[in-house]
C-alpha cells in the first residue's frame, strides 16, 4: 500500500534534488571563485591559510578521506531517495570478512543511482548488508578544489589506483569500492529506453581486483538512464565533437537534457595475484560481463522491461 505525499513532502524531495543537481554543477567553481575572490579582500589570510593547510593534506583523500556518518546520514538523502525513488536490492550475500570492487552501470546522466545507493546511507547499506562499508570512486580531480574536496571525503574518494589500493589493502576487510565503469563515455549512450554499457576495453579494475584479492561484484541500477532526457548526438557530428573535446578535457561529458532500483549481484571470486597475466584479467573480466549481462536479463523484467530487451556491451 502506498501513502499519497503530501504537497511539502512533494516540495522537500524536489528541493533536495535541485540542491544535488546545482551542487553537482556549480560548488566545486563556486568553491574555487570565493577562495581567489577572499585572495583580494580583507579576509586573505583565510584563504592563505587554507591553501596551505591544503598542501598539508593534499594526499589525504588518497588515504581514505575523513568518512563522516553525518554527512552520509543527512536528512535531505532520504528526500533525495523518496523523490525517484531510489531503491537497493539485494541478490545474494556479501561477506565482511572480505574486499570487494562493485562495478556500478549504467553511468547515465549524474550517477544519481550511484551516489544516493552508496555515496550516503540512506538506502540502508549498513542494514542490508552488515558489516561492509561502500565507498564510491570519483573523478580524482575533484579532490583538487579547494573547499569542495572536504565536503566530498565524508564518503567518497579518488578513482586513482593510490585511493583504491589502500582501501582494498590497509582498511581491513569489508571494504566495498564502487567504481562507475563506463565513466564519461558511457554517460554519452545515456537516453530513456537505451541500456548500453562500456566494459569491454574497460579492465583496469579487474587488474586490480586480481593485485588485491578483490570479488567483483556487478551493479545494474534499473531506471538510471530513464531520470534524463538528453539529446544524443551522432558520431562525427560537431555536437559530438565538442562533447568528446570536453570530456577530454574536463574528465567528464556535458550532456543536454530536458524509480531507480539498484541491484547487487553475486561475487565473482577472484584469487589474489600480485602481477596477473593478460590471460587472467581477460579470464576474469569474461567472467564479469557475463555475471553482469545475468544480472540485468534476470530482473530486468521486475522493473517493467521486456523480456526481449537487450543489454548492449560495447
Amino acid at each position: 500500500m502506498t501513502t499519497e505525499k503530501t504537497q511539502r513532502k512533494e516540495f522537500i524531495e524536489t528541493v533536495s534534488v535541485l540542491q544535488w543537481v546545482l551542487s553537482f554543477l556549480f560548488l566545486g567553481v563556486a568553491c574555487i571563485i570565493l577562495m581567489v575572490y577572499l585572495m583580494f579582500t580583507s579576509l586573505w589570510p583565510l584563504s592563505t591559510l587554507y591553501f596551505i593547510w591544503m598542501v598539508m593534506d593534499w594526499r589525504t583523500p588518497e588515504r581514505g578521506g575523513r568518512r563522516t556518518i553525518f554527512v552520509r546520514n543527512w536528512t535531505v538523502w532520504n528526500h533525495f531517495r523518496d523523490f525517484f525513488p531510489v531503491k537497493l536490492v539485494k541478490t545474494t550475500e556479501l561477506n565482511p570478512n572480505k574486499n570487494y570492487i562493485l562495478g556500478y552501470h549504467p553511468h547515465g546522466i549524474m550517477s544519481a543511482g550511484a551516489f544516493i545507493s552508496f555515496g550516503t546511507d540512506s538506502c540502508g547499506f549498513a542494514q542490508v548488508f552488515p558489516g561492509v562499508r561502500p565507498t564510491l570512486a570519483v573523478l580524482a580531480g575533484l579532490f583538487m578544489i579547494p573547499v569542495f574536496r572536504e565536503y566530498l571525503m565524508s564518503g567518497l574518494c579518488p578513482v586513482s589506483k593510490t585511493s583504491l589500493a589502500h582501501l582494498l589493502s590497509k582498511n581491513g576487510k569489508g571494504n566495498a569500492v564502487v567504481i562507475v565503469i563506463g565513466g564519461a563515455a558511457e554517460s554519452l549512450a545515456s537516453s530513456p529506453g537505451v541500456n548500453t554499457v562500456v566494459v569491454k576495453q574497460r579492465k583496469g579494475f579487474v587488474r586490480m581486483a586480481l593485485e588485491f584479492g578483490a570479488d567483483l561484484v556487478p551493479v545494474y541500477s534499473f531506471g538510471e538512464n530513464e531520470l534524463f532526457q538528453q539529446v544524443i548526438f551522432p558520431d562525427g557530428s560537431l555536437g559530438r565533437r565538442l562533447q568528446d573535446l570536453f570530456k577530454k578535457i574536463m574528465g567528464f561529458a556535458p550532456c543536454l537534457f530536458p524509480a531507480s532500483s539498484t541491484s547487487v549481484g553475486s561475487p565473482i571470486s577472484v584469487p589474489k595475484l600480485v602481477t596477473p597475466t593478460e590471460e587472467e584479467v581477460d579470464h576474469y573480466h569474461r567472467l564479469y560481463m557475463e555475471a553482469l549481462s545475468k544480472l540485468f536479463h534476470e530482473y530486468k523484467a521486475s522493473y517493467g522491461l521486456p523480456e526481449n530487451h537487450k543489454l548492449w556491451i560495447i
